[in-house]
């Protein structure tokens, strides 16, 4: 069987109510119309991820929107987190929607929760950029495969991008043979076959 290119979606955009963080960007464009953002997603993509922020604003705006979608909330629990002046409990987690585009694949490459917990990337250069485990993280749960087409809609650093590459590398694609499965003494005639008898790879 031949598993369809699926087009993935990988949106990591200004949170709700954080647009000003990245008002010297040269792509600045204000507040993100996140109705618009998933209606995107849905429209364009097989499956997505989109990552949010836990405050009561961001939750508040992305629930109903998500709900329509069937996308999970997971969640980013960061083992590292700067502490803030004069605030006293470190919010160390994030949301992560993920709308799988295939059943995820248990595999040896990564335990399989609805969480993971990684520290904060330092020195990237952006507020906000994802580490790569935590992307390799969402596109195991998206049901990726590295021969999907993935487009990275808030490029930033381009940390997800070089996260999928090298997701991608961890993985040896079959090759496609062209001749028909050798055919032993004791199977039955080949005219007897029907086209999903022939396994090919």
């Amino acid at each position: 069987m031949t598993l369809a290119r699926l087009r993935l979606g990988y949106a990591d955009p200004p949170y709700v109510n954080c647009a000003h963080l990245y008002r010297g960007q040269p792509d600045y464009a204000g507040e993100v119309d996140h109705a618009a953002l998933i209606r995107h997603l849905e429209e364009a993509y097989d499956g997505w991820v989109l990552h949010a922020a836990a405050t009561p604003a961001s939750i508040a705006t992305l629930a109903s929107l998500v709900e329509a979608t069937g996308a999970r909330w997971m969640a980013w629990v960061k083992g590292f987190v700067a502490f803030k002046r004069n605030v006293p409990v470190a919010y160390a987690w994030e949301p992560v929607i993920i709308k799988a585009a295939r059943r995820p694949v248990v595999s040896p490459r990564l335990v399989m929760r609805d969480w993971i917990q990684e520290s904060i990337t330092l020195r990237w250069g952006l507020t906000g950029a994802k580490p790569e485990a935590v992307c390799h993280w969402a596109f195991e749960i998206l049901g990726a495969r590295p021969d999907d087409e993935l487009d990275d809609l808030y490029p930033g650093t381009g940390a997800v991008t070089r996260a999928w590459e090298s997701w991608r590398r961890k993985f040896v694609l079959p090759q496609l043979s062209l001749s028909p499965p050798k055919h032993r003494p004791d199977d039955p005639p080949l005219d007897l076959l029907i086209p999903e008898d022939f396994c090919w790879g």
